[in-house]
């Protein structure tokens, strides 16, 4: 899977996501197996929903490489989706995929998005 601006690799200790802050949406998506079929089902909702991305500022990091000191400050182990808000913060952990529908809905309720939709 190659780069494409939306969809990244992930550096081990999550560097890339405190240039991100106030300015996109990171969603992480863990797993020690780039075969286990749950971080494949996610990769493929998240692909399959662009426009939904794009709209929510969210930028998809890959992690499939053990060790690394972000995943054990957010305790990652096998499959694991989290959600960090444009504030840095953890929003959203899951050990299963999520759904798109249920992620944008959980980002639209947040008080940065409702600013963002209401155009303020």
């Amino acid at each position: 899977m190659s780069d494409d601006g939306l969809f990244r690799e992930l550096d081990a200790d999550g560097g890339a996501l405190e240039a991100l802050q106030w300015r996109s949406r990171p969603v992480l998506v863990f797993t020690d197996d780039p075969a286990n079929a749950a971080y494949r089902a996610q990769l493929a909702m998240l692909r399959e929903t662009r426009s939904g991305l794009e709209e929510r500022d969210i930028i998809v990091f890959r992690d499939t490489g053990p060790g690394g000191s972000l995943r054990a400050r957010l305790q990652v182990e096998a499959f694991t989706l989290v959600l960090i808000g444009k504030d840095g913060g953890v929003k959203l952990r899951a050990d299963h995929p999520v759904a798109p529908e249920s992620l944008f809905s959980t980002i639209d309720r947040m008080p940065m998005r409702q600013r963002e939709m209401s155009g303020e």
